[in-house]
């Protein structure tokens, strides 16, 4: 029951909006998506499907990309809401501006109910036009309308009572104005963290990377190329967070079957998708942007690291073995990607070292991933099969884990090698001392896959080893032989 300006009590059907409302993401963007990722080519023909209008888009999305409706991040204030009125006998109507399709799939899985209106091939169910079919099906104001955007305001003018859910404040004060019931269930979750838990501002780690050829050169006193470095860092940040955005946007239902990654924002719906849409737009034009203020080399560098991390996300991480071999490619890109910044020489050592410790971590991020499904196996008794969303079994991680200790104890030989050679007399006034560096990475390797075997790797080996103890102490202690090295006379 709900209750008129007058005071009187009126049994007003309950009309909930879909999209930002009964669930926290856009059907008709994740739509999108979706077919974007099954059929790139598709995006050709967005243009001339809008032409036809947004109904008839909606429909040829619908029809191109598939979506799970049972695992879609659903509200659980408007699941509460819903409830409720059907306790107290009201009718409850889904009413959205997604398709028709979609619209059903979401009712037959949820069973709450009455019926169901939503755009069709040629009516595309907003604004107006949904305040002028609400209008006629019940009568001007005598239905309830639960919905959170501006597009909403028309239908909120003609109902009898409003809740909005998640709505911006400006849409707030003016549903509160209109003279109406009004209720808002607010936006509880930390705008700022979670677009920075989106961006994944702790992997900028990772373009550290690009500073390896300046330390390996002994180039660290060299201003011009460490600031060269330093610009390279932040147009590879921004870059990097624009493709970790594409890839959550590609990844939306994968990463929700995830036990940890469906805690993603956009995969949780804690951030708009349409909003992920936008900050890949920003993020790429700085980082693009920045870059052509250093060398041609860097720009090429970088526009290789773009496109091969698109063909990832579409494509490549679905494919065995070359999807490590392309992560670790991606490592090392970092490492050219630097020494073009700044015009230092890559020897042949670094580039062999990267290419193996690196396929190493990569090898070691899927071995984790395995391990867990493993895990769960065991405790439910039930084989998953394929891990999703990638071409590995569980019975996979031996072999996995031999490839990748090997691949991890042939960069330690690389590092041996390069110690003998004549490259290291001319850096080094004691290059005797080097030798000391083998062992602990010996140990190192040995230790990381020995945790990942035991499943407490993080699923990024790289933000396990920047936050773990014992790789800061070695790394201390390398260090010190590299200081030593270079300045005592054995």
């Amino acid at each position: 029951m709900t209750l008129n300006p007058a005071g009187t009590s009126v049994a007003h059907p309950l009309c909930v909006d879909l999209d930002g409302t009964l669930i926290r993401t856009d059907l008709t963007f994740e739509s999108l998506l979706a077919a974007l990722k099954r059929q790139p080519l598709l995006i050709f023909c967005l243009p001339l499907w809008l032409l036809r209008g947004r109904s008839y888009l909606k429909h040829r999305l619908v029809q191109a990309g598939q979506l799970d409706v049972t695992v879609l991040p659903y509200h659980a204030d408007v699941l509460d809401l819903i409830d409720k009125a059907r306790r107290q006998g009201r009718p409850v109507v889904l009413v959205t501006g997604s398709h028709e399709s979609l619209a059903s799939q979401v009712a037959e899985h949820l069973s709450l109910f009455d019926s169901v209106l939503a755009t069709s091939e040629t009516v595309n169910l907003i604004g107006a036009n949904k305040a002028a079919v609400l209008e006629d099906r019940f009568g001007p104001g005598r239905f309830e309308y639960v919905a959170n955007g501006r597009v909403d305001l028309a239908v909120w003018q003609k109902s009898g009572a409003a809740v909005t859910v998640n709505a911006p404040r400006s849409i707030v004060r003016q549903v509160a104005g209109m003279g109406i019931p009004h209720r808002d269930i607010p936006n509880t979750s930390g705008r700022w963290r979670t677009w920075l838990r989106a961006i994944r501002l702790q992997q900028w780690l990772k373009n550290l990377l690009l500073l390896v050829p300046i330390i390996t050169a002994h180039e660290v006193l060299n201003t011009q190329a460490l600031g060269a470095a330093t610009l390279a860092f932040l147009c590879f940040g921004a870059c990097a967070s624009a493709t970790y955005l594409i890839n959550d946007l590609l990844d939306l239902e994968a990463d929700r079957y995830h036990q940890k990654k469906k805690n993603r924002p956009f995969a949780a719906g804690t951030l708009d998708v349409r909003a992920g849409l936008v900050a890949v737009v920003v993020l790429m034009a700085s980082g693009l942007g920045l870059a052509w203020l250093l060398p041609v080399g860097f720009q090429l560098a970088l526009g290789t690291y773009l496109v091969t991390t698109l063909l990832y996300s579409l494509w490549l991480k679905r494919v065995a073995s070359l999807d490590v071999i392309v992560l670790a490619g991606l490592y090392t890109l970092r490492i050219i990607a630097g020494a073009l910044a700044t015009g230092i020489s890559l020897s042949f050592w670094l580039l062999a070292f990267s290419m193996f410790i690196f396929l190493s971590l990569a090898l070691v991020k899927r071995v984790a991933e395995l391990v867990e499904v493993r895990k769960k196996e065991i405790a439910s008794g039930v084989t998953q099969g394929k891990l999703r969303g990638r071409e590995y079994a569980t019975e996979d991680v031996v072999v996995l884990q031999s490839l990748g200790a090997a691949s991890g104890y042939l960069a330690v030989l690389v590092l041996a090698l390069y110690i003998h050679s004549t490259e290291v007399s001319q850096l080094y006034r004691s290059p005797e001392i080097l030798w000391l560096i083998a062992p602990l990475m010996l140990l190192w390797v040995t230790r990381l896959w020995v945790v990942t075997a035991r499943g407490y790797m993080d699923e990024d080996p790289i933000f396990f080893a920047a936050t773990d103890p014992e790789t800061w102490a070695t790394g201390a202690v390398v260090a010190l032989i590299l200081t030593g090295a270079t300045l005592l006379q054995l």
